[in-house]
C-alpha cells in the first residue's frame, strides 16, 4: 500500500524546505503596500504587490522598532525579511525584518553590489580572521566622542577590568567623510600598537549607517593587523564591517564585553590554578619523598656496611649454635660413655670376681664353662680378685636342672 502524508507532515516538509534556502532566509523584496492592517497586539501585517503577483507579509512587534514611518497603502517599500512557511494555513509569507521606503534602494544595491564584490574578492573569508586576544592590557576604540555607544564601552570596560587602557579616536560616524574618517582611525590606532580595536556606533537609520558600508572602511578592517570588532547599530543591523571584522558584536556594549576580559573571573581562575598547583605540587613532593625514604632504606639495605654487619651477626649467630651443638655432643656423647662404661663394668669379669666368683680355666687359658668339659686329674687355674690358684680334679658331679 503506498504511503500517505498528512497535512501537516506536508507542510512541515515544505517550511523546512524554507528554512534551508540561504536566499529566503535573508531577502530584499520591493514592492507596493496593500491592505495594510496593525493589529491590537503591535503586529503589522500587509501584502506587497507588483503587476504580475502580490505576497503576504507580515512584522512582528519586536522588529517594529526600527521603523521609522508609518507604513501606509500605496507605498513604494523595500522590505528585509525572511520566506517561511505558515503550517497552520499551508502559506507561505515574507516575515519583515526591516522596511524602508523605496527612495533607499539605491543604497540597498549598492550594498549588495559591494558585498558580493568584497566577497568574491576574499575578504569575508574566514581564514583571514584573527582571534581576540583574551587578556588585552591595551583597546583602542574608533566611534564618536560623544553618545551612548563610548560610554557604554567605558562603563562595561571599567566594570569587566579596570585595568585595560582604553585609547579613543574621535571618529566622524555620519555624515560626509564618515567613512574616511573611520579608516584613518583604524589605521591609527593599528600603528600605536593596541591589543584590539573596536568600531562602531549606536542605532540608526540606514543612512545614519552607511559609512560602515563603504569599501575604504571594509579595506581598512581587512589590511589592519590588529584584530578588529566591529559594533554597529542595534542586533538586527549588520553592516559590511561585520562581514569584514574578525568578530561581530551586535551591540556596542557587547563588543567590549567580547574584547575585555573579566578581572575578577580572572583572578579567581588564578587562585583556583594557584591552589591546584599547591596540591600537586605537596602530593608530588609527599610522594617524592616517600620514594627517597624507601630508595635509601633499599640503598641501606644493599650497603657494603650493612651486608658486612649482617654476614657478621650471621657467624655471631652460627658460632653460637655451633658451640651450643658441640656442647650438646658432648653431653649426649658422655652420658652415653657413662652407659658403656656402667655395661662395661656389669660384664667385666672383675665385677665379678669381686662379688666372690672365680674364673676357672685349663692350662691352654680356655674358660671351663661345663664339666663336661674337664676331667679327673686335670690341672685347672682358678683366678680370684686377688690372684690364681692352681688345682686339680679329683671328683665330677654334674647336677641335672630339668629335675
Amino acid at each position: 500500500m503506498v504511503k500517505a502524508y498528512s497535512v501537516t507532515q506536508i507542510n512541515q516538509y515544505i517550511k523546512n524546505l524554507f528554512i534551508r534556502d540561504r536566499i529566503l532566509n535573508h531577502i530584499y523584496i520591493k514592492g507596493e503596500v496593500s491592505n495594510c492592517k496593525y493589529h491590537t497586539s503591535g503586529h503589522i501585517y500587509f501584502t506587497l504587490k507588483d503587476a504580475q503577483g502580490q505576497l503576504a507579509c507580515v512584522m512582528f512587534a519586536g522588529q517594529r522598532r526600527g521603523l521609522t514611518f508609518r507604513l501606509e497603502e500605496g507605498q513604494s517599500v523595500i522590505v528585509l525579511g525572511n520566506i517561511s512557511v505558515y503550517e497552520r494555513d499551508g502559506k507561505y509569507q515574507l516575515y519583515a525584518n526591516e522596511i524602508v521606503l523605496d527612495g533607499l534602494g539605491k543604497l540597498y544595491e549598492r550594498y549588495e553590489k559591494l558585498k558580493e564584490d568584497l566577497k568574491k574578492e576574499g575578504l569575508f573569508d574566514p581564514s583571514h580572521k584573527k582571534p581576540i586576544p583574551p587578556y588585552p592590557r591595551k583597546i583602542g576604540i574608533v566611534t564618536a566622542s560623544t553618545g551612548a555607544a563610548i560610554q557604554d564601552i567605558i562603563n562595561i570596560s571599567k566594570r569587566r577590568n579596570p585595568y585595560v587602557q582604553l585609547i579613543l579616536y574621535p571618529a566622524q560616524v555620519q555624515g560626509v567623510g564618515a567613512a574616511e574618517s573611520i579608516a584613518r582611525g583604524i589605521k591609527a590606532l593599528d600603528k600605536l600598537g593596541v591589543d584590539t580595536i573596536i568600531a562602531g556606533r549606536g542605532g540608526g537609520s540606514i543612512e545614519d549607517l552607511w559609512a560602515f558600508n563603504e569599501e575604504i572602511v571594509a579595506r581598512a578592517i581587512y589590511d589592519c593587523k590588529t584584530p578588529v570588532i566591529s559594533a554597529v547599530g542595534h542586533e538586527t543591523d549588520v553592516t559590511i564591517a561585520d562581514f569584514v571584522a574578525d568578530l561581530r558584536a551586535p551591540t556596542p556594549s557587547a563588543a567590549a564585553e567580547l574584547a575585555v576580559n573579566d578581572y575578577m573571573s580572572f583572578i579567581n581562575t588564578l587562585r583556583e590554578y594557584h591552589q591546584k598547583i599547591s596540591k600537586a605540587m605537596s602530593q608530588k613532593i609527599t610522594a617524592y619523598r616517600t620514594r627517597t625514604k624507601e630508595i635509601k632504606l633499599r640503598l641501606y639495605y644493599v650497603s657494603p656496611m650493612y651486608q658486612i654487619k649482617q654476614k657478621r651477626q650471621y657467624l655471631i649467630d652460627m658460632e653460637q649454635k655451633l658451640q651450643q651443638r658441640m656442647k650438646q655432643i658432648l653431653k649426649e656423647k658422655r652420658h652415653k660413655f657413662e652407659i658403656y662404661i656402667a655395661k662395661l663394668e656389669t660384664l667385666s669379669p672383675l665385677s665379678k670376681l669381686s662379688k666372690g666368683y672365680a674364673l676357672v680355666a685349663k692350662e691352654d687359658g680356655s674358660p671351663v664353662r661345663s664339666v663336661d668339659h674337664v676331667t679327673k686329674n686335670e690341672v685347672l687355674t682358678i683366678s680370684l680378685l686377688d690372684g690364681d690358684i692352681k688345682t686339680r680334679v679329683e671328683e665330677l658331679s654334674k647336677i641335672d636342672r630339668n629335675k
